[in-house]
């Protein structure tokens, strides 16, 4: 049976903070290679590399960790199943216009990035149910447990969402020769989490030396729209990271910057933990 995440559990969980990484998957099924138009490099170039491993502290913190294995280019957990790209799949009838699925970059990928496509001509509609139906679902259902076992615990829930960027991304924000951010965090512009938790995960983030933006030009997608509902205490915030600091983004490799950069993340994610901490258990701690 195929293995679509893994949630790695800590032994006690201890806050309401769940961390999940949509994009790091790192499995590019043989015959889906073989079809491709692209090399086995190229085709990573959408994939978040190691942000599973950038924040693998987080059960050591109490919080759970979930992690897909199927690759962005073969099936996008950050997009709602029902995105569907006619131009790659046969037999979907043009939708209501949607720029995600307009610009390739459907719940079946067309293109990785650069706009560059992925596939040989177009593939069946039966083939890209069953990726939805092996990976996305079975990931969106473990993620949905994951929320509402902190709501039965903790009484909310904290999603983080993570994710990195191509450097280039950022490149045109800001002043020229500005200051650029390290980290983006996407609340929808507050329609997915209190500005309270915000605050907070951009305190944790500042206080390790990391210049923090939001919403620009990450706003988050489908995961943060879909499962922020700060109304009824779940929140979930999209947290992109600069992948110039920690990797080699041509050979998609760890840079030798890799180790010390994760050791930097391992504080924040302790702070970001405490966050979705009880107040006793907290002052226990300490």
């Amino acid at each position: 049976m195929t293995q679509a995440f893994e949630i790695t559990h800590p032994e006690r969980r201890t806050t309401s903070v769940v961390f999940a990484s949509p994009h790091s998957g790192r499995e590019y099924p043989k015959a889906f290679l073989d079809r491709a138009e692209l090399d086995a490099r190229a085709i990573r170039s959408s994939e978040d590399a190691y942000v599973d491993l950038l924040f693998d502290s987080a059960p050591r913190q109490g919080a759970p960790l979930l992690k897909a294995f199927a690759s962005r280019a073969f099936v996008d957990l950050n997009r709602a199943a029902d995105e569907l790209d006619p131009a790659l799949i046969e037999g979907v009838r043009r939708p209501v216009h949607n720029p995600r699925v307009a610009s390739g970059l459907g719940v079946i990928p067309r293109v990785v990035a650069g706009g560059r496509a992925i596939h040989r001509g177009r593939i069946a509609l039966s083939e890209a149910h069953g990726r939805i139906d092996t990976y996305w679902r079975p990931y969106h259902d473990a993620l949905q447990e994951l929320l509402a076992e902190s709501h039965a615990h903790f009484g909310e829930a904290i999603l983080i969402d993570c994710h990195s960027m191509p450097h280039e991304a950022i490149e045109s924000i800001g002043s020229p020769g500005g200051l650029r951010p390290d980290v983006v965090l996407g609340d929808r512009f507050g329609a997915a989490a209190s500005t309270a938790i915000v605050d907070q995960i951009e305190a944790a983030f500042t206080a390790a030396g990391l210049r923090v933006s939001r919403n620009m030009p990450f706003a988050g997608a489908y995961i943060v729209q879909h499962y922020g509902r700060p109304s009824r205490r779940q929140h979930a915030i999209q947290v992109e990271i600069d992948r110039s600091l920690y990797m080699d983004e041509r050979l998609v490799e760890p840079s030798p910057r890799f180790e010390q950069f994760r050791q930097l993340l391992g504080r924040v994610v302790a702070d970001l933990t405490a966050i979705g901490r009880p107040e006793e258990t907290r002052v226990a701690a300490e």
